[in-house]
């Protein structure tokens, strides 16, 4: 890949549209990465009008790119597809169960990626949406999405009208385990988080929000214990809801 290390998350897009048979070709050519059984457990419903990004809008926390970006991509994990082909050819599907959803939705985040590896070499601009997954029932009700399928990821596509900094990454040092996982010392912690914790814009963020430490505003502001316990509620109801679970 020619652009992986200048790859950006972009959330301004230009007016001017994505052409369907670029979409299309785009779609066609991700769907070669790896899937479980060959089975291709994903669907992505492609949203272009106004109204429907007006829709999706909340279910995303309202954020801007989903109305102004010129498509949003939602990925589903779908095991609806396979399980009528299933009951069509004389063949009795067992897909209602956990399993089933963690196989489908890795289906579909490895599809997503592809995808978006295509879209940095057509110089398309992205932007992955976390808050997927955050109020799924929203998104099912909105895409009228069957049983056996649920959205796991979302992206806002089109041409970027910015070049925003490049994000800041932990070196292949902090992830990677020889042989057998190794606790991490506070040693080796000081070491891994110093230079995002040295960055200039996350010394702001602390001094803004009045936190002492850059994991403060991770645990105390953006991912909340609270917030996090309500939404795993809604995904577990929203997965009772699809059929994935009892």
């Amino acid at each position: 890949m020619k652009n992986i290390l200048t790859r950006r998350t972009i959330r301004k897009y230009s007016e001017e549209m994505v052409p369907e048979a670029l979409l299309e070709r785009l779609l066609s050519e991700a769907a070669r990465t790896q899937t479980m059984g060959n089975l291709q457990l994903y669907s992505v419903v492609v949203t272009r009008s106004e109204e429907m990004k007006e829709k999706l809008a909340p279910a995303h926390f309202n954020q801007p790119m989903v109305t102004e970006a010129p498509i949003v991509l939602t990925i589903c994990a779908d095991f609806n597809r396979t399980s009528e082909w299933a009951r069509q050819r004389k063949a009795v599907p067992g897909y209602d169960n956990f399993l089933s959803f963690i196989n489908a939705a890795t289906d579909a985040l490895l599809f997503t990626q592809t995808l978006c590896n295509l879209m940095d070499e057509e110089g398309l601009g992205y932007c992955y949406l976390g808050t997927t997954v955050y109020m799924p029932q929203m998104i099912i009700d909105t895409l009228q999405l069957p049983q056996l399928v649920m959205p796991v990821a979302t992206l806002t596509v089109g041409w970027p009208a910015e070049e925003p900094p490049l994000s800041d990454r932990l070196s292949v040092a902090a992830f990677t385990h020889n042989e057998t996982y190794q606790s991490y010392t506070p040693q080796a912690i000081d070491t891994y988080y110093h230079d995002k914790e040295q960055l200039p814009e996350n010394h702001r963020f602390c001094e803004i929000n009045k936190k002492e430490t850059l994991a403060q505003i991770f645990t105390d502001i953006r991912y909340t214990k609270k917030d996090n316990e309500a939404m795993s509620a809604g995904l577990i109801q929203a997965l009772k809801h699809q059929g994935f679970l009892d």
